[in-house]
């Protein structure tokens, strides 16, 4: 094996050597073709078999050692050959070399690679051994990376030569007949007319449309190949099942209904989600009644004394779930029934990728979507089960304030809901791993939110990792480590605020073998499909960002993919959040260090609120708005806004983001004074301010003074 391999390096470096020497290269352009066309077509009159042997021994070295070449060389069939000869020896020539090559790199390189990186790989290995053939020719059909990469890559996989020959022929066959057509047709041109003949106008647009039609024709064997491994009704009852009633899953069925197809709605629970009961609705409630409380707290500032309040924290949570009870009739049952939608109660199973099981009911369906959301992480730590431990979900069922409240988590649910209880009068300790809480935003953001926090009574622990907690006759306790020491911290009650799990567990995935990500979302592609083109996902099941206006906006792709085949791709072009303490925080693309990151040039403009009219006049001018730009440019690359109402004054750099407009199209708006919005013309002015051309202004002054006289 070793002499193999030295002879096989001992060849290539001979190709190649001979390629750069002898300049063989100018041979395969196209230059040279078009100036020798003549000479080749009327060798070829005389010789064909000649001619066809030599043509197909030059493809195989070609496509075997890489050599560049080979769209050159498939459109000089068409010129010499034909369509029909030049779509056959291109056929078998393409399909032997790229076996050639395959087999190359597989001695050089195939054993090295696995031995080296064998458990790594081992998934991947799994996956070839069992749909290899099928995977190549859709890379075939929908040639995405260049021949010679799929050649080395697959050679270092377990695919057989044979698989690897049959997959590769069949994929190539359409391409390589559309190239070979216009070659044929680009040869009959005499004259500059024949450029815009009908039949050389159809090759070229046959060239551009072939990877469409490739597309197309892998689809449909992807679903012919589902349909044999599992079944395919010949009716269905519906044309899209949703499972999961939150917001992803209410917005996909309305757009389903409103469209006038069949949609059953699956909800084991209540209809509308986490968002309604246990997220957004609730915390931004909460959030409400503890800013009232400060600002009554700090109403001296504002010229009133003697102001005070009571928290009655029973009234609180019944103000919450009044709320609730006013919002509950949008997403209810009796609504959605209404504009279309069959609501099915229980729990949904998915028995095939055409079948969902929900009791003893079964749904045919031509497309399933799932918008089955996700949940607290609670992780595996010692101790934990001693403790009565609250999470998002189960934080609303408290009646009486906590006195101590420890807060697991620094982003921002941890963050909010510190700050709330905080101040309706707990003792809040907040403990984060971290060297700071919102460690997705860059550090200025941080210190400022930390700062307040601290001020409002907040024990804020960064650097401190969990380890175990505990009980003893003192009550509940943490233990945590810090700088290479225990610190014991005890508390009455734990929020546990450590991120969220999807809900990929129970309804059928694991039987399907529906591939997850490392964060254990859902695998979907960039049409939101997953390894079975007729299910998608939405929301926080699929990620990559769980906040509820993204699980709507994926919930529409994924809506119409469903209905009107997948050929919609979901934005993520200008993607806002804001955490919702005091000041609120806001962003919309990237962060001073993601840029960082990224190697991505950029400038920085900020404009502070401190001496904005509107905030001095609220009481609440902390903050500000910071706006990354590339160099000299206006183009919006990414804004944070920290300050009162940032959730909304973000609004308008997604808006400009969205549509491609940069700062001047803000500066040259209109904005209401004295609102918080103008902030954001402000900070747009400031960028304007900072490229002014400052060489035109002493001729500007010798132009201004000529004019007084």
């Amino acid at each position: 094996m070793k002499q193999l391999r030295l002879l096989i390096v001992a060849l290539i470096a001979a190709v190649l050597g001979s390629w750069f020497v002898f300049d063989l290269e100018q041979y395969a352009s196209l230059e040279f073709v078009q100036s020798q066309l003549g000479v080749l077509q009327n060798f070829r009159e005389e010789n064909f078999a000649l001619s066809a042997v030599i043509y197909f021994a030059v493809y195989v070295v070609m496509a075997a050692f890489s050599i560049p070449g080979a769209l050159i060389m498939t459109l000089l069939a068409g010129a010499l050959f034909g369509l029909l000869w030049g779509t056959v020896i291109v056929s078998f020539a393409s399909s032997v070399g790229a076996t050639a090559a395959f087999l190359i790199a597989r001695t050089l390189l195939h054993d090295w690679v696995q031995n080296r990186y064998g458990e790594l790989l081992e998934p991947i290995n799994r996956g070839i051994r069992k749909d290899g053939g099928f995977y190549l020719f859709t890379i075939r059909m929908v040639p995405l990376f260049p021949y010679f990469l799929v050649n080395l890559l697959m050679s270092l996989t377990p695919i057989r030569a044979g698989t690897f020959y049959i997959a590769s022929q069949t994929g190539m066959l359409l391409s390589t007949a559309v190239f070979v057509n216009a070659g044929s047709e680009l040869a009959r041109i005499t004259s500059l007319s024949g450029l815009v003949s009908a039949p050389v106008l159809f090759s070229i647009a046959l060239v551009g449309v072939t990877p469409l039609i490739a597309r197309f024709i892998v689809s449909v064997l992807e679903r012919r190949k589902l349909a044999r491994k599992f079944g395919r009704p010949r009716k269905f009852d519906m044309n899209a099942v949703v499972i999961g009633g939150g917001s992803a899953g209410l917005v996909a069925s309305l757009i389903i209904a409103g469209a006038r197809a069949k949609v059953a709605l699956v909800e084991q629970e209540r209809m509308g989600g986490d968002c309604l009961y246990t997220g957004c609705v609730p915390s931004k409630s909460l959030l409400r009644s503890g800013h009232v409380k400060r600002l009554i707290d700090n109403a001296e500032r504002f010229g009133l004394k003697q102001a005070s309040a009571e928290v009655d924290f029973a009234a609180v949570m019944e103000r919450i779930r009044g709320i609730i009870r006013r919002i509950e009739p949008h997403d209810s049952p009796e609504r959605f029934t209404s504009l279309g939608v069959e609501c099915v109660a229980g729990r949904a199973f998915i028995e095939s990728p055409h079948v969902v099981r929900v009791g003893e009911r079964r749904i045919a369906t031509r497309s399933i979507i799932l918008a089955t959301g996700a949940r607290p992480l609670v992780p595996p730590i010692p101790g934990l089960e001693e403790v009565d431990y609250l999470t998002s979900d189960s934080v609303w069922n408290l009646e009486s304030l906590p006195r101590r409240l420890l807060v697991a988590g620094g982003g921002p649910i941890g963050c909010e809901l510190a700050q709330a209880f905080s101040s309706l009068g707990s003792q809040v300790i907040q403990v984060e791993m971290a060297p700071r809480i919102l460690m997705r935003e860059d550090p200025e953001v941080s210190e400022l939110l930390s700062e307040r926090l601290r001020s409002q009574g907040v024990q804020l622990l960064t650097g401190h990792r969990v380890e175990r907690f505990g009980r003893n006759e003192e009550g509940d306790y943490l233990e945590a480590e810090r700088e290479g020491e225990t610190v014991r911290i005890p508390f009455d009650r734990v929020l546990l605020a450590l991120g969220r799990k999807p809900n990929v567990e129970g309804f059928g995935l694991e039987e399907l073998e529906l591939p997850l990500t490392t964060g254990g979302a859902v695998e979907v592609n960039s049409r939101l499909q997953t390894a079975f083109p007729n299910i998608y996902a939405c929301g926080d099941v699929a990620g990559p960002y769980q906040f509820t206006h993204m699980a709507s906006h994926q919930a529409f792709f994924a809506a119409m993919n469903a209905l009107a085949g997948a050929w919609r791709k979901v934005s993520y072009k200008a993607v806002p959040w804001a955490t919702f303490t005091d000041p609120e925080i806001a962003r919309v693309g990237l962060s001073e260090a993601e840029a960082k990151e990224q190697g991505i040039e950029y400038e920085v403009t900020r404009y502070p609120l401190e001496l904005h009219d509107r905030a001095l006049a609220d009481g609440g001018n902390e903050g500000f708005v910071k706006v990354l730009t590339p160099p000299g440019k206006d183009r919006i690359l990414g804004a944070t806004i920290v300050g009162s109402h940032a959730g909304e004054l973000i609004g308008e750099f997604v808006l400009a983001m969205t549509h491609g407009m940069g700062l001047g199209k803000i500066a040259a708006a209109t904005h209401i004074y004295p609102t918080m919005l103008e902030a954001n013309k402000f900070a747009a002015n400031a960028w304007r301010r900072e490229h002014m051309p400052q060489k035109v202004f002493p001729w500007l002054e010798r132009y201004f003074r000529w004019q007084r006289g």
